[in-house]
């Protein structure tokens, strides 16, 4: 019985590949496992290579290869036995007591790794007498995973060695804590709500990559996050939808995303703070501030001068102001810009965080600054009774509006207001004796806007609503067209044009701004649209986006042949360019070949684009918290067009918010410029979801 054990492999019933169907016979018992599942079976027919087998009496033509058939039973004695029924198996199943003494019968005999036995062989020694429910059980004991046994591809059943056991053993137990730790992952995972600190520790950090990854995805490809194949494989664990906005509401409930903050705005360049590094260094600055820096020497002192800067209350970073004089040659206007160059040198650590940012971002709930406000707010701002440091322009203008002569200069200036713009509109209605200069300034302005609408200006001049949070208060901030504001918006526009005009005589790369001619809907077209907003949305319709480049092209929309941003250098980085660009020209220095101002042009291309996306989710997303805190209010809207009609995604114009709304429409049809009731069907700001119902 023992030799029986012990056999050595070539003295075992083999068949080789080329025999196989002459060692196999209509009527053997076999084993196989068949998708997945072992199973005792009879042959019926061989054909060729492969074989019909029959599984409890059904028969399968399932065209098996012969190669994966075990022979069970070679003398015929179980061909009488009928196949054994799942019940019977089950109830045949080795004992553990008995497969660790074969183990150890077997390991005891011979040098490990040496004992082989057959199918037949195997069942024998673990039970006497077998059967066919015996053989079938210890067959499907040897599929599952082992700890002391392998089955070898020969048809031979081999004992793990020791060393082998301890292997797997320790590999069972890594793959079980490995379970365990995914389970615990899964459980923190399925938290509905925000996580704690130390929660937030206790996970993993593939899944922070991952997480990290759907963020992204949100950010830049809303559109794609129902085809990730990482949230298809994790959606069910996680209770996460399959869309962008179930993604979304899923990161929010666990604090993994401020409902509030643009999404947008992750990874993005802008913060509300800035390093220690680079707030100490804005404070060596402002310490130089009062100190002669190069240049102060050959300012032109117009602290005489009264100059008036004009912003919306609250305004921080002052960077322009206005003046007016009268002198034997004419009256000139002088437009002051705040000189930032003065402190901050190119390539500093102060300017590459400028340059990085590009821009300052306006947000309801605040300003994201692209300079520290300790620079941006103090020594740099034109603040009112301060001697202030400035690039100033001088204008003269004829009785069209066209400028006739101009001067450009470095500045000494010290505003004598600060005002507000409802400050500004009393002293221009009322212009006080002694005090009329903001008066002759809106005068003149007025001509360069009708100067500038005859040489084909496009001029929208009608109130904008914006949403802010003051003091964590949301509100709507309308602003409506001012003279004051006409005045400011006028002026910088006027030395836009000016700055653009002395790069061109210099031969000068500045970063100039140009849009291209648009083909407006004709006079036809827009007389079958109401006048106001509908018209205005019909004709932005036809603008082409602005761009940016080292030479200088019209600007349709300005009605300009050339122009340049230069009004906030404190605010835009490309302004800040344009400064040092003039301020060199101006001191005989080198200024920057047309290629360097192309490569920086292009450095700030992606930037600004982000922090214009930024800007208008953050709006929308009050817009839709707005809502929600209105749902019962009906709204008078403008019916402006359908942006995706098959999904009736509407874009209308909301008069008491002065601003437009994006939302799918239900109910009636309108034509652009249709007057319409509108409610609210449904708003969730967390998942960006907005319905509208038009009556």
């Amino acid at each position: 019985m023992h030799e029986l054990w012990l056999c050595c492999p070539s003295s075992i019933p083999r068949v080789d590949s080329g025999s196989l169907n002459q060692s196999f016979h209509p009527g053997d018992t076999i084993a196989v496992v068949l998708k997945g599942s072992p199973l005792i079976g009879r042959l019926v027919s061989i054909k060729g290579s492969k074989a019909v087998v029959s599984f409890g009496g059904q028969r399968r033509d399932q065209d098996l290869p012969l190669r994966d058939l075990v022979p069970v039973d070679s003398t015929g004695d179980l061909s009488s036995q009928p196949l054994p029924s799942p019940e019977e198996v089950q109830s045949f199943a080795p004992s553990s007591r008995s497969l660790v003494e074969a183990w150890q019968l077997l390991v005891d005999d011979g040098p490990e790794g040496s004992s082989r036995l057959n199918l037949i062989e195997f069942c024998e020694l673990l039970q006497d007498p077998i059967s066919l429910p015996v053989i079938a059980a210890v067959w499907t004991w040897l599929q599952e995973p082992q700890s002391l046994f392998r089955w070898r591809r020969e048809r031979l059943v081999q004992p793990l060695t020791a060393d082998e056991r301890v292997r797997l053993r320790q590999q069972r137990r890594c793959e079980r804590l490995a379970v365990q730790q995914e389970q615990r992952q899964l459980d923190l995972l399925r938290i509905n709500r925000p996580w704690s600190e130390q929660e937030r520790e206790a996970l993993d950090p593939q899944w922070w990559v991952l997480i990290e990854h759907w963020l992204t995805l949100l950010r830049t490809q809303p559109a794609s996050v129902s085809d990730d194949s990482d949230l298809k494989r994790w959606s069910a664990s996680l209770q996460i939808g399959s869309e962008a906005a179930d993604l979304r509401q899923w990161l929010v409930i666990r604090g993994l995303l401020d409902p509030d903050e643009p999404l947008s705005l992750r990874n993005s360049p802008w913060s509300r703070h800035f390093s220690s590094e680079l707030e100490q260094e804005a404070e060596r600055l402002v310490a130089l501030a009062d100190s002669d820096r190069p240049g102060d020497a050959e300012r032109l002192d117009l602290t005489a001068l009264a100059s008036y800067s004009l912003d919306d209350a609250g305004t921080r970073e002052i960077d322009d102001a206005l003046s007016y004089e009268k002198r034997d040659d004419g009256c000139w206007i002088w437009i002051h810009i705040a000189d930032p160059a003065r402190l901050i040198d190119p390539g500093s650590p102060l300017d590459l965080e400028a340059k990085r940012r590009s821009t300052s971002l306006y947000l309801a709930d605040g300003v994201m600054p692209m300079l520290p406000l300790s620079l941006a707010a103090g020594p740099l701002s034109l603040r009112a009774g301060q001697q202030s440091a400035a690039l100033s322009v001088a204008v003269q203008l004829d009785e069209s509006g066209e400028v006739t002569a101009h001067r450009i200069t470095r500045s000494w200036i010290r505003p004598r207001y600060g005002l507000t713009y409802a400050d500004g509109d009393e002293l221009i209605e009322l212009a006080p004796p002694g005090d009329e200069s903001l008066a002759d300034l809106a005068h003149l302005m007025n001509l360069r806007h009708r100067w500038r609408r005859s040489r084909g200006a496009v001029l929208f001049d009608r109130p904008e609503g914006r949403f802010r949070l003051r003091n964590s208060e949301l509100e709507v901030q309308v602003i409506e067209p001012s003279p004051a504001r006409l005045l400011v918006s006028e002026a910088m526009l006027l030395m836009g044009s000016v700055v653009a005009g002395f790069g061109q005589e210099c031969g000068m790369a500045l970063p100039f701004r140009s849009q291209p001619t648009a083909n407006l809907p004709t006079t036809d077209e827009l007389e079958r649209i109401p006048e106001g907003p509908a018209q205005d949305a019909a004709i932005k319709r036809c603008l082409s986006r602005g761009v940016q480049g080292t030479r200088p092209m019209p600007h349709f929309s300005l009605g300009l042949p050339a122009y340049v941003q230069a009004t906030s250098p404190i605010r835009r980085y490309a302004d800040l360019v344009a400064h040092r660009q003039i301020l060199a020209q101006l001191e005989g220095a080198d200024v920057l070949p047309e290629e360097r101002v192309g490569e920086l042009i292009d450095d700030l291309d992606d930037p600004l684009r982000q922090s214009v996306q930024i800007a208008r989710e953050d709006q929308r997303h009050w817009q839709q918290v707005w809502l929600a805190r209105h749902r019962e209010q009906s709204w008078a809207v403008i019916f402006l067009r359908w942006l995706r009609p098959q999904e009736r995604l509407a874009l209308v114009h909301v008069s008491d918010l002065a601003m437009d709304l994006v939302g799918i429409a239900q109910g009636t049809d309108p034509t652009p410029g249709q007057t319409l009731s509108m409610t609210v069907n449904h708003v969730d700001p967390d998942r960006g979801e907005l319905q509208l119902q038009f009556a």
